[in-house]
C-alpha cells in the first residue's frame, strides 16, 4: 500500500489477512525469483485453488509436474497458519533432512519480509532446522526417521516429494496417531511409479476409499506454458524423465519389470470375468472348456505363513489366452482338490504346481488322487521328465522348482511374451499384480507391501508353454518319424526262422512298443 495505514486501517487489514489467506498471501508475502529478486507473491488460479483446499480439507495429496510452485504455495500458507494462530505445531518431512530445512527456510524468509505491522507474531527461536514464534506456534524439519514426530501433536504434516520418501508406510504409521487431535496433513509429490504410500493414497483418493482430498497438477495448469513450451523441455528428456517431471503418469515413471507401454496395451484388453465362482468366488472363468482345445494349468502355491496367496492360470495352448485364474488362501488339501477339479474340467490337462514349501503336500495330495498328468523335474538340473520315466528315476520330483536358476528364465519368458504381444490377458488382478512388480537391487521382484502370486504363476506358464511343451512336440514328432522307419526296416530285414522268435527278434518288438508307448505319451502331453 502506497501510504501510511492508521491503526484501525492495520487492524481492519490484520482481521482480513487472518480470515483470507489468498488475500494475505497476494497482498502482503514476497518470495525469491531466480532473476528478479524479491518480488510480491501473485498466485495462480490452480495455487488459489489449492489455499482452498488446505483450509476445507484435512487431507491433501497432490500429484504436480516440476517447476509449478507448490512447494512455495505450502510454504505461503504455513506462514498464514503459524502467524494468525497460537500453537501450531507443524513438521515437514522430506527424502532428505536438507529438502526438508529448504521448505522451512522458505516459510521463514517469506514470514520475515513481510511488512512489520503485519508481523503480529515475532520469531522468538530461531534454527537452521526449526523456529518458533512468540504465539507459540512452531515449525521443524525432519528426515524420514521413523520416530519424526512421534511424541508431538501434529497441528500440520507437509510431506515434501511423498512419491521418493523411502519406507513412508513405516513413517505414517508412526505420524497418523499424532494428527489425531484434529491435525492436517499435505502430501505433494511428482510420480516415482506405482505402489509405494504416495502412489496408494493417490490412488484410493480417487475411488474415494480414503480421507484424502486429490489434485492432479499437470505441467500446463501454468498459464505462462504451451506447446513450445513444451517441446524445448522435453527435447533432452527420456520418456521416463517426462513421464515423472510433467505428465504425471505413475505407470511410465517407475522402473517396472514389464515395459509400461506394453502395461497400458494389455489394461485396455482386461474383460470381465464370465463367472465369479468358488467357495470364496475367487476362481474367475472368461472361458469354459472347449472340446478340441489343449489346455495348461500353471500354480503358484503359498509359503504357508498366511502372508502371500496361492494362484493359478489356466492357459489355452491354441490361442495363448488366459481363460480362468484363481488367486486365495485354501490350505494344501483344498487347493489340491481345486487343482484336481479344474484339470479335469479343463480335459485332464498337464497341471504345472510350484514344489518350493508347501507345494510338495499339494502335488503329493494331487497323486494320491489319481491326477496323471501333472509335471515333473530332475532336482539338479530342473529339467522337464514325462510322469512314465518319472516312475523310475530316483532324482527326478513332481512340479516345477522355483529357484535363483529358473525364476530369471520364466520372468524373462514372461516379458518376451507379453512385449512381442504373443499372449492375451483378461485379468485386472495380474494387471495390478504386474503394475507393482519392479527391478530392485537388479532382481524382479514385487514392490514392498504388494504380493506376485498371480505373476509367477503366469510366469511359469509363459515358460513351461514355450519350452518344455514345444520341445515335446517336436520330439513326438520326431519319435512318430522313427517309429515308422523302424516299421519299414522290420519287414526288409527280418531274418528270424519262422515259427521261432529269437532274441534280437524280440528286442526288436521291445523297441517298437516302447517307441509306440513314448510316442503316445508325448502326445498326451501335448493335447492334455
Amino acid at each position: 500500500m502506497g501510504y501510511k495505514l492508521t491503526k484501525q486501517e492495520i487492524l481492519k487489514e490484520v482481521v482480513k489477512a487472518g480470515k483470507d489467506p489468498v488475500h494475505f498471501i497476494t497482498s502482503y508475502c514476497k518470495i525469491s525469483h531466480p532473476q528478479r529478486g524479491l518480488i510480491p507473491f501473485k498466485t495462480y488460479d490452480f495455487q488459489n485453488d489449492l489455499l482452498s483446499d488446505f483450509n476445507d480439507y484435512r487431507f491433501n495429496v497432490i500429484l504436480k509436474a516440476r517447476q509449478l510452485g507448490i512447494s512455495t504455495i505450502t510454504a505461503a500458507y504455513i506462514v498464514w497458519l503459524m502467524l494468525f494462530h497460537r500453537d501450531k505445531n507443524i513438521l515437514v518431512v522430506a527424502t532428505k533432512l536438507q529438502t526438508a530445512t529448504n521448505l522451512v527456510r522458505k516459510v521463514k524468509k517469506i514470514m520475515k519480509t513481510l511488512p512489520d505491522w503485519m508481523r503480529i507474531s515475532e520469531i522468538s527461536i530461531d534454527n537452521r532446522t526449526s523456529f518458533e514464534l512468540s504465539n507459540g506456534s512452531q515449525i521443524k524439519a525432519s528426515s524420514t526417521a521413523s520416530d519424526a514426530g512421534r511424541s508431538e501433536a501434529l497441528s500440520l504434516l507437509v510431506i515434501d516429494e511423498a512419491a521418493h520418501v523411502e519406507s513412508l508406510e513405516d513413517l505414517w504409521t508412526a505420524l497418523y496417531p499424532t494428527l489425531s487431535t484434529g491435525g492436517r496433513c499435505i502430501a505433494l509429490s511428482t510420480p516415482n511409479g506405482v505402489g509405494n504410500w504416495f502412489h496408494k493414497v493417490y490412488v484410493e483418493s480417487e475411488n474415494e476409499v480414503n480421507n484424502f482430498k486429490n489434485t492432479k497438477l499437470m505441467w500446463d495448469v501454468h498459464p505462462d506454458r504451451d506447446q513450445l513450451w513444451y517441446e524445448k523441455e522435453t527435447k533432452n528428456m527420456s520418456k521416463r524423465q517426462i513421464a515423472q517431471e510433467l505428465q504425471c503418469n505413475f505407470n511410465v515413471s517407475g522402473e517396472t519389470v514389464i515395459h509400461p507401454d506394453d502395461l497400458e496395451f494389455y489394461l485396455k484388453a482386461i474383460s470381465e470375468p464370465k463367472y465369479r465362482t468358488g467357495f470364496d468366488r475367487n476362481y474367475w472363468i472368461w472361458e469354459e472348456y472347449q472340446a478340441g482345445s489343449t489346455y495348461l494349468v500353471s500354480a503358484d502355491i503359498a509359503r504357508g505363513d498366511g502372508q502371500d496367496n496361492s494362484a493359478f492360470h489356466v492357459f489355452k495352448l491354441e490361442t495363448l489366452e488366459l481363460v480362468a485364474e484363481y488367486i486365495g488362501k485354501p490350505n494344501p488339501d483344498d487347493y489340491a482338490d481345486i487343482l484336481y477339479n479344474v484339470g479335469n474340467e479343463y480335459g485332464g490337462c498337464m497341471i504345472v504346481a510350484e514344489n518350493n514349501n508347501i507345494g510338495f503336500a499339494v502335488l503329493n495330495k494331487l497323486i494320491e488322487k489319481g491326477y496323471n498328468n501333472i509335471y515333473y523335474s530332475t532336482k539338479t538340473s530342473h529339467e522337464y521328465v514325462d510322469s512314465i520315466r518319472a516312475q523310475w528315476q530316483p532324482n527326478v520330483v513332481p512340479g516345477f522348482t522355483t529357484s535363483s536358476k529358473t525364476r530369471p528364465l520364466v520372468i524373462a519368458k514372461m516379458e518376451e511374451f507379453m512385449r512381442n504381444k504373443l499372449v492375451k490377458i483378461n485379468s485386472n488382478r495380474l494387471l495390478s499384480e504386474l503394475k507393482t512388480f519392479v527391478w530392485q537391487n537388479g532382481k524382479p521382484q514385487a514392490m514392498r507391501s504388494y504380493n506376485d502370486d498371480l505373476v509367477m504363476s503366469f510366469a511359469i506358464g509363459c515358460w513351461i508353454r514355450d519350452t518344455v511343451l514345444v520341445q515335446n512336440q517336436h520330439e513326438a514328432e520326431y519319435s512318430k518319424s522313427a517309429l515308422s522307419a523302424m516299421s519299414i526296416s522290420t519287414k526288409s530285414m527280418n531274418t528270424t526262422i519262422p515259427g521261432m522268435l529269437g532274441y534280437k527278434g524280440k528286442a526288436q518288438e521291445h523297441r517298437l512298443e516302447e517307441a509306440k508307448k513314448f510316442n503316445e505319451q508325448y502326445m498326451a502331453i501335448i493335447k492334455g
